[in-house]
């Protein structure tokens, strides 16, 4: 689907075009086309590809997706490969967005993501003097507004942690925590393949030799970087904070059944005692003390009483029952 398709020149917006014209501006002196889509047909990018003469390399890796995030040349051209990510009732939602960048055009296309990124047009055309840089500074406005909306996600993830980090010393819980720890990893590991790849390709847009067409905009493009840094951060240190709760509520459950070992073992101490001396007078011999005393039968169950409680005491006061 064709989200539009617009011409700039000089930094400010000409008109809407159909596909049709758009060779009409390419090549026209301080002039570009603009055009994004959404989700399109196969036959679609195929008709771009035609139309901008884009490498069938990067239209390949368009088509089948699932690619990791990355930022190629193919001659006078950029690729870039992203990915976007939301949250949606507690899972993370994934999508695809990949960019093609010459000097004269650029060509967005989004899949299977919700995210609308009319904004970010409105804020490229709030800002001529910026958008007169052409193709490479959409390609920077794209590229930070994919990236800024990574925060959302990296916030919603730390208050899952938060939460789970209050319920740690809370009994019987240990296992659930443990479950959900391990589904947070989970989320902060896919939220880390989409930001480290992006950050290490986005090197090759500034410092050192640069392609052509990201000349003027090294900086904007080492600002991206920056964010991609600091969320870098926050999941390196969010990850080594599960793998400590995660440690902490292995140690729980751990204490836990140590508890109800001792308990067991204590329990089995004093019924030990009743059973042995109970064993020793239910033996059949002839001649056994007390056998013939009218007392020894109450004698035999007070004593029982007095070591079972004398044991009792005991571990009760040693904490174990």
């Amino acid at each position: 689907m064709i989200v539009n398709c617009v011409v700039y020149q000089g930094g400010r917006r000409l008109r809407d075009i159909e596909i049709a014209d758009i060779t009409d501006y390419l090549g026209q002196p301080d002039c570009f086309v603009w055009v994004a889509l959404a989700d399109p047909a196969p036959e679609d990018i195929e008709h771009m590809q035609d139309v901008f003469s884009l490498h069938e390399l990067a239209v390949e890796d368009t088509l089948h997706g699932n690619q990791r995030p990355k930022v190629e040349e193919y001659g006078e051209c950029l690729f870039a490969y992203m990915r976007t990510l939301s949250v949606h009732e507690g899972e993370i939602d994934h999508g695809e967005m990949a960019v093609f960048v010459g000097a004269d055009y650029i060509l967005s296309v989004r899949s299977r993501s919700q995210q609308d990124f009319r904004n970010v047009r409105a804020r490229c055309e709030r800002e001529p003097h910026l958008l007169k840089l052409g193709p490479s500074f959409v390609l920077y406005a794209l590229m930070d507004a994919v990236v800024d909306r990574y925060f959302p996600v990296v916030e919603a993830l730390e208050s899952e942690l938060e939460a789970i980090e209050e319920s740690i010393f809370v009994k019987n819980v240990a296992r659930e925590n443990i479950e959900h720890l391990y589904q947070l990893k989970r989320k902060a590991t896919q939220v880390k393949h989409a930001v480290t790849p992006l950050a290490e390709a986005l090197v090759h847009l500034f410092g050192g030799r640069v392609p052509t067409l990201s000349t003027n905009t090294q900086e904007y493009y080492r600002d991206v970087y920056d964010h991609l840094h600091r969320i870098e951060t926050a999941i390196d240190s969010m990850r080594d904070t599960i793998v400590t709760a995660i440690q902490v509520n292995l140690s729980m459950v751990a204490i836990d059944e140590g508890e109800v070992h001792k308990r067991l073992a204590a329990w089995a101490a004093i019924f030990a005692v009743a059973t042995v001396l109970a064993g020793i007078w239910g033996m059949n011999f002839e001649h056994m003390p007390e056998l013939d005393w009218k007392l020894g039968y109450p004698m035999a169950l007070g004593l029982m009483v007095t070591a079972c409680g004398g044991l009792y005491y005991r571990f009760r006061k040693a904490g174990w029952l």
